[in-house]
């Protein structure tokens, strides 16, 4: 809402000397945010000149310029060179424009002006042949709003030359450019904004709305006939008529200008009263041309398929939704968006109908967005307006075309329907103060609720609340707690941290989940965040098979991108992108991790239910909530491109290999003691014979390795990028900080190393499983060693473990340490044909 300055200062009595930023200032504390200060930025002589020759003349290039001497009064040159047939004091200026004559009062820019329009400061030079000393300006030239096209001129005798054109044309106007919440839309107007500045400064407030308005119910020459049909789509029709408007007559240049200041095209005289009470009032009103109408105007809904052209030029198909304003011929008008073509007002209009109406503002929202219709009408009725100011705001136009068009306001007053009633408010008196923190004590909180228009009874500890008609936007006690502090100060509320509850804190799952990040850190990759998207062309260039259980996503109703229409079902997506823009960018040696939760959605998920906000939802309720979202466990996700040891002064150095993703994911689960084992696997992304599956108690949780060079390629990505993906709730589920603690022996421990000669092809993994399974006395056993060469046979390996023994209730003996090796030895000699090495 564009707001002069000027115009605000007739409604509210601010303070003498208040700069335009104070103002600015206190109105965006008040909950008025300011967007800009708009002003014309001009400085230097700009004048009011009279045209006294025009000489035209052809060029060479085909162009025709007007050689002009300009009377500028006291800023004339005495010397008056080159004068074409004057003999008077003038400036000679070249113009290119061809829509002003001999006689005609123009606006000059002389010599040493600024126009930021244009970016430059006007200077006298040479062109054409001639010196031209100043420049005749445009609209556009100058920046003013509305109709800029052509010279700008004056209407006669409304200056003299030499006089400040700035002044004259309104360019010293300052105009605040405020930012309207939704829910305020009494300020998108001049009435709106200059009360709550009264109430802002506590200085006394001139409602433009305390008309005389007739009262006379639809009768009367002067009452053109209305039919409200549905009073649900329009609750109040006023409308008035004025007959013998002068067609001719010209819109006052102090209205026009008010008008272009706030962002609108001065038209006509009739169209610009109009728009003038909208903005002065915030009611929208339409004007039809009475001679144009046929028979009764109609309030109704439109049938299907009905069809309307607007005043824009667009023929439009209507709804049973759209509320429309009908005569005998059908709709001639969009209800609260934009009137029709049909009957709108033209230069040769006389009589017309003034009509103020109030409509549903659901509906209003509907229309103007199924339409595609933005209107400054349909931005107001949307919102919600002043519900009482119809027959005031009809009758205020009325006035304006009987002074200024000398039209005659007929007898009698067209007014259907009553203001909808307003439900009260109820709420504690110390309501304010305690959700504020502010001490705002019942005396305050009245004033400032009566300030703003309402009706406050007080009962003890209980405030009834009546809100004012033009505040639909106040509607519960949160509502009303709000506007006390607007009047009291959004400064004054405590800047106050909550005390944290005794016995609370980070959960075990949130400690490990940072401990994780603490180790990542520590392994030296760099933590980033992704956007949580992911599409068929991600799944494709990780190679990821048609079933692929990856592939079933979480769809979003809305998303983003076409590209990404779903949630992700794995980290790499996000890492991989990541990780080629940070290539692309130049960086050779790229470690990057993230933790964060991917989306899996149940094989078979009901809708989720919506309760209401009156009470906790019960477990019950909650229990089935949580069955129809998706799984969203935490994962954490790593990839390493380039050296993982940075070569440098010290040797050479040494890139990242799949054996580092896997070091990296036992660091994590160690930090949380929590034992993994690793053993072959064939999972895409990764390369098929450098790819580990990491397990935990007999689960596999996640994937280490090389990625697959195909991936590379399609990523853009240089070869043997490893990464890692493992599910970590799963292994913090694992952790004995969750999960039931371990019990542990006082007696001391045996030590007992294995070297068993396998077949090449045998796992590590499952053999160290198998050997910590041998026997209830052994506590854990480790690979140490693996040993390929002539001390074994051909297409065999060794691999050496170390065994830790211990037994909870005793110390160990000779015995007790013999029987658990060799069942050991018998265990892995049954699972592999493994032997003992000698």
């Amino acid at each position: 809402m564009r707001v002069p300055v000027s115009w605000l200062r007739e409604y509210v009595d601010l303070p003498e000397g208040l700069s335009t930023e104070d103002l600015a200032a206190r109105l965006t504390a008040f909950d008025l945010k300011l967007e800009e200060i708009v002003s014309s930025g001009i400085s230097g002589p700009l004048v009011v000149g009279r045209v006294l020759a025009l000489v035209k003349e052809e060029q060479k290039n085909g162009k025709t310029i007007n050689w002009c001497r300009v009377d500028v009064g006291a800023h004339n040159d005495p010397s008056v060179p080159d004068a074409p047939g004057e003999d008077v004091p003038s400036r000679g200026i070249i113009c290119g424009a061809h829509n002003f004559v001999e006689g005609d009062l123009v606006v000059v820019s002389l010599p040493g002006t600024m126009l930021p329009a244009l970016g430059f400061e006007i200077s006298a030079r040479k062109t054409y042949g001639h010196v031209s000393d100043g420049m005749i300006c445009s609209g556009a030239e100058l920046g003013v709003p509305g109709d800029a096209d052509g010279i700008i001129v004056l209407a006669p005798g409304s200056a003299q030359p030499g006089d400040d054109a700035v002044a004259l044309l309104g360019l010293d106007e300052e105009v605040l450019d405020l930012e309207v919440n939704p829910d305020r839309a009494y300020a998108l107007s001049l009435r709106g904004v200059a009360r709550d500045a009264s109430i802002a400064f506590g200085v006394p407030f001139h409602d433009p709305a305390d008309l005389e308005a007739a009262a006379v119910p639809s009768a009367g020459p002067g009452a053109y006939p209305v039919d409200v049909q549905d009073p649900s789509a329009c609750p109040v029709f006023a409308a008035v008529t004025v007959t013998g408007v002068d067609p001719k007559a010209s819109t006052p240049a102090w209205l026009a200008q008010r008008i272009e200041l706030a962002g609108m095209r001065s038209i006509s005289l009739a169209v610009d009263v109009t728009n003038y009470v909208m903005l002065e009032l915030g009611m929208p009103i339409h004007g039809y041309d009475r001679d144009l109408l046929q028979g009764t105007l109609v309030v109704r809904r439109a049938a299907e398929g009905e069809q309307l052209t607007t005043l824009d030029g667009v023929t439009r198909t209507l709804t049973s939704a759209d509320a429309v304003v009908a005569d005998d011929r059908g709709p001639v008008g969009l209800g609260g968006v934009m009137g029709g073509e049909q009957v709108e007002m033209t230069p040769a209009t006389t009589d017309i109908v003034v009509e103020a109406a109030v409509w549903g503002a659901p509906m209003i929202a509907r229309t103007a967005r199924t339409q595609r219709l933005t209107s400054e009408a349909a931005k107001r009725n949307e919102r919600g307006v002043d519900p009482t100011l119809g027959a005031r705001a009809v009758r205020r136009v009325a006035d304006l075309l009987v002074e200024h068009g000398g039209g005659t306001l007929e007898d009698g007053l067209t007014l259907l329907g009553e203001p909808p009633v307003r439900s009260d408010i109820v709420l504690k008196a110390d309501l304010p103060a305690r959700i504020t923190g502010v001490d705002i004590d019942t005396v305050t909180a009245v004033e400032a609720l009566e300030a703003n228009g309402c009706a406050v009874e007080v009962d003890h500890e209980w405030l009834t609340v009546t809100p004012p008609p033009w505040r639909p936007d106040l509607t519960d006690p949160y509502d009303v707690v709000e506007d006390v502090l607007r009047v009291v100060g959004y400064d004054q509320v405590p800047s106050v941290i909550p005390v944290a509850p005794a016995g609370r804190g980070l959960t075990t799952a949130q400690k490990l989940r940072r401990r994780a990040g603490t180790v990542l850190a520590g392994e030296g990759l760099v933590e980033v965040k992704t956007f949580p998207f992911a599409g068929p062309s991600d799944f494709d260039r990780m190679g990821l098979a048609p079933d692929d259980v990856r592939r079933r996503q979480v769809l979003l109703e809305n998303p983003l991108s076409a590209e990404d229409p779903g949630m992700t079902t794995t980290l790499l997506s996000g890492l991989l992108r990541s990780l080629a823009l940070n290539i692309g960018r130049g960086h050779a040696d790229v470690h990057i991790t993230e933790t964060g939760r991917v989306f899996l959605p149940r094989a078979e998920a009901a809708e989720a239910p919506v309760y209401g906000v009156d009470h906790r939802p019960t477990d019950t309720e909650l229990a089935a909530f949580e069955s129809a979202l998706p799984e969203q466990p935490h994962h954490v996700g790593l990839v390493m491109s380039g050296e993982r040891v940075r070569s440098g002064w010290a040797g050479p150095g040494r890139p990242a290999t799949w054996a580092d993703a896997i070091a990296v994911v036992r660091h994590v689960a160690t930090s949380m003691h929590v034992d993994v084992t690793v053993e072959a696997a064939a999972v895409a992304p990764w390369h098929p014979g450098r790819c580990a599956a990491i397990v935990v108690d007999g689960e596999t949780v996640g994937h280490a390795g090389e990625l697959h060079p195909r991936v590379l390629k399609a990523y853009g990505l240089p070869p043997r990028v490893v990464a890692a993906e493992i599910d970590l709730d799963a292994v913090i589920a694992a952790s004995p900080a969750v999960g039931p603690r371990p019990e542990f022996s006082s007696y001391p421990v045996a030590k007992e190393d294995l070297a068993l000669v396998v077949d090449a092809s045998v796992p590590a993994g499952p053999l160290e499983r198998t050997l910590a399974s041998a026997s209830p006395l052994i506590e854990s056993a480790r690979l140490f060693d693996v040993y390929v060469g002539s001390q074994v046979p051909e297409g065999h390996k060794s691999l050496a473990f170390a065994l830790r023994l211990r037994a909870p209730d005793r110390t160990l003996t000779d015995d007790d340490i013999r029987g658990a090796r060799e069942a050991a030895v018998s265990a892995a000699n049954q699972a592999t044909g493994a032997t003992l090495r000698t």
